[in-house]
């Protein structure tokens, strides 16, 4: 180890006895300004996504976190939608609580096939900016970057084929 690296502590070599709390499921949670019900969409069609269900703000008794005005109630308050194994949930944020427009956050999709992390790639990729084209990666595998049009970074990969 260099000097200046340091030793991450994992629960194999802790050296303290606490117990670890009990952590059930980690889900992503994106705010995004008014687009959820769009973006679902994309997610629905690109990814093959199922939406578990949607609350909106005139939903929730005195908005969730407080007022919310009339022409925001038909904003998603929660929503939580199955992609592949996992759950991600979302929020429109209302222009008093705006969310920013960038992020060091990134999903990252591990696929089995890689005509279907193109295909997954293309779309998503469909109105947004590409980080990285789908490309040969140097731990064996085909990676690819992305921010959607809704502005949610994406990080698709898939094994290479072996020899």
């Amino acid at each position: 180890m260099s000097p200046t690296a340091t030793a991450v502590e994992t629960p194999e070599t802790a050296t303290d006895h606490q117990q670890s709390p009990t952590i059930n499921e980690l889900n992503p949670y994106i705010c995004l300004n008014g687009t959820v019900e769009k973006a679902i969409r994309l997610y629905e069609s690109a990814l093959g996504a199922k939406v578990e269900s949607v609350q909106r703000y005139g939903d929730v008794p005195g908005g969730g976190c407080g007022p919310v005005a009339a022409e925001h109630q038909s904003l998603i308050i929660h929503a939580a939608v199955r992609i592949g194994p996992g759950v991600v949930m979302f929020t429109d944020t209302t222009p008093e609580r705006a969310a920013p427009a960038q992020s060091n956050v990134a999903i990252a999709l591990q696929f089995e096939d890689q005509e279907e992390m193109a295909k997954a790639f293309a779309a998503l990729a469909a109105g947004g900016t590409v980080d990285c084209p789908i490309s040969d990666a140097f731990w064996g595998a085909k990676f690819g970057a992305l921010k959607d049009a809704y502005g949610v970074g994406w990080m698709l990969s898939c094994p290479l084929a072996k020899a």
